[in-house]
């Protein structure tokens, strides 16, 4: 891979002065020649005007932020990182490379799930151009080879985890976003690494089951949430019923044989985990016929 060396370039205001003063006198010598009627003078007077234009050539303002990758007869010869007016040689190319942060808003991408159900999902990748030489000389477009790869990562991260728990300890799309991210935003950057990208932050923006299937997930995450607060009622219930055979045996209020204590369980345990207020039946009788 390439690696970025930096230059500096020469100062702009420097070598428009000298330019300047060149092509003047360039000028004058020509038309001095041409009084004398001497070739040689008028001919290098020429000269030294052509030398002043191609040191105008030479100059370029580079912006905050921006670069330029100076290549001099096929070689690479420096990335000019330093802002203002500057010079290089004039027979280069200076390719432009912005060093500004970017954002990547991916398409809403289709993609199958650990577990083969079809989502959507897409992000908001932040990047950064960090070494200007593998930008411009290992990738052929370093822009498109970032959305592409992009695209690729997040197909890839979406296809490892399922969207929802299957087990308590699983990672998922949904609940685990943040460990998401990191793993995409990890993969990135090893993808990227070659075309001199740096990847500052990464989000998801969109993440939903597919409308094909949406419906029948909402249902299932509708029925995991009921059965999930009806463990937990009669969890609590179970624990309120046995604090209150404990107290009533503590206390000595009343004793209860095997039977009662199995009816007052029963009775309890309706009361507690009923969807509905309980409505009082006053027994008159007793538990045992007869």
């Amino acid at each position: 891979m390439s690696g970025e060396r930096l230059i500096k370039g020469s100062s702009g205001w420097t070598m428009l002065l000298t330019a300047i003063v060149l092509w003047l006198g360039g000028i004058a010598l020509f038309i001095y020649g041409l009084i004398g009627e001497n070739v040689w003078m008028a001919v290098g007077g020429m000269l030294i005007a052509i030398v002043a234009v191609l040191l105008v050539l030479g100059l370029f303002i580079n912006g905050p932020n921006l670069s330029r990758v100076v290549v001099l007869f096929g070689r690479y010869r420096g990335t000019v990182r330093e802002n203002g007016f500057r010079w290089v040689n004039p027979f280069s190319q200076r390719v432009p490379v912005s060093l500004r942060i970017r954002t990547f808003d991916s398409d809403i991408l289709k993609v199958n799930d650990a577990i083969g159900n079809p989502v959507e999902i897409a992000a908001v990748i932040n990047w950064q151009v960090v070494d200007t030489a593998r930008a411009v000389f290992d990738v052929e477009d370093y822009e498109r080879f970032v959305h592409v790869q992009s695209e690729a990562a997040i197909r890839h991260v979406a296809s490892e985890y399922p969207y929802d728990h299957i087990e308590d300890d699983d990672l998922s799309l949904r609940a685990n976003a943040d460990d998401v991210t990191a793993t995409l935003q990890t993969e990135l950057q090893d993808r990227l690494e070659e075309a001199g990208v740096a990847i500052l932050d990464c989000r998801l923006r969109r993440l939903a089951y597919a409308p094909e299937i949406a419906g029948e997930m909402l249902r299932r995450q509708q029925a995991g949430a009921v059965v999930a607060a009806r463990k937990l009622i009669v969890r609590g219930a179970v624990s309120m019923v046995q604090d209150a055979l404990e107290q009533l045996a503590a206390e000595h209020i009343v004793e209860l044989d095997e039977e009662r204590k199995a009816a007052m369980v029963s009775n309890l345990m309706v009361v507690l985990t009923a969807d509905r207020s309980a409505q009082p039946v006053v027994n008159a009788g007793t538990l045992y016929p007869g």
